[in-house]
């Protein structure tokens, strides 16, 4: 089964909200931190936000002042927390996990958020 799961994709109003969560399946004690990234179709993938194992967060330029990155360690689990989208913010968000063990990275299949205008 996958090692990340993806979860609160959807359809919404520009300035509405939306939260994605994504649990690991691996030992909280494997893992350095944990993120989202997003690709919109002919677009590369860009950051969205990371937080390390100590709490430590990190935003992509596009998102600062809207989304909020956090985790929930005893749900081994990392959130998004998307506030005031805009349809620029349509996109597959994809979780990542950073291991301390082989693999040493993986990641999720991604959840569609799309952001009506």
């Amino acid at each position: 089964q996958a090692q990340l799961v993806e979860a609160g994709g959807g359809l919404v109003q520009a300035g509405g909200s939306l939260r994605l969560a994504c649990g690991a399946s691996v030992s909280s004690d494997t893992i350095n931190g944990m993120g989202w990234d997003r690709q919109a179709p002919g677009k590369e993938r860009e950051l969205v936000a990371t937080i390390s194992s100590g709490g430590g967060t990190n935003y992509g330029d596009s998102v600062k002042g809207r989304f909020t990155i956090s985790s929930d360690n005893a749900k081994n689990t990392v959130y998004l927390q998307m506030n005031s989208l805009k349809p620029d913010d349509t996109a597959v968000y994809t979780c990542n996990v950073r291991l301390r063990t082989w693999p040493y990275s993986d990641w999720g299949q991604g959840t569609q958020v799309t952001v009506s205008s």
